[in-house]
């Protein structure tokens, strides 16, 4: 096994082995934005591509606020609600658009509370992680060249899944809008009538 081999070997038994900390894990006393940043990144240095990358940064958790996707903070301060919304995010912003997310988030919040949706999510994200590390680690032990038929195959399948959520986020966003619209349209028609 080459020395590349050998090392992708390791990363896939350590990422195989992470999960998300459960809701009832997540710090319960409120944070501030260093504290946060220190605790996240911690969560989330698996999942870097290198030592030198960040996947969560101070401007990135304004950004969220600003843009509504994730709650102000109280008083500078974030709750476990925040962290658990902010690991959803860093996970989906690799693969989906902000304006995405956003929607998914605000939809899949309407049929469950943050704690179920929480728990939905680090599940699929568990069980996702160990199935591409089982391949992972299955074709390290082929060799580099099978390594690389891996990495295609695997950014393939990631661009397909990819393109299936998009269309289907889409096309949920745009009936989503049309049924708003048309119960605003009824609200307005309704006040023209009186």
């Amino acid at each position: 096994m080459s020395e590349a081999s050998d090392r992708i070997t390791k990363w896939a038994g350590q990422i195989e082995k992470y999960s998300a900390v459960e809701w009832d894990r997540l710090p319960e006393i409120y944070l501030y934005m260093d504290q946060v940043l220190t605790y996240m990144n911690k969560q989330l240095t698996v999942f870097e591509r290198n030592e030198n990358t960040s996947l969560l940064t101070s401007s990135m958790i304004n950004n969220y606020v600003k843009d509504g996707i994730l709650p102000r903070p109280e008083q500078k301060k974030y709750s476990r609600e925040h962290l658990a919304l902010l690991m959803v995010i860093c996970m989906l912003k690799q693969v989906l658009s902000i304006q995405d997310i956003s929607f998914l988030l605000k939809t899949l919040l309407e049929d469950a509370g943050k704690d179920e949706m929480y728990a939905r999510f680090c599940d699929a994200h568990s069980a996702a992680i160990k199935e591409v590390c089982g391949r992972v680690a299955q074709t390290a032990e082929q060799g580099d060249t099978e390594l690389t038929k891996l990495a295609i195959e695997l950014s393939i399948e990631a661009n397909a899944r990819r393109t299936a959520a998009e269309r289907i986020l889409s096309e949920l966003s745009a009936a989503d809008e049309k049924a708003k619209k048309e119960q605003d349209d009824r609200a307005k028609n309704g006040k023209k009538e009186k």
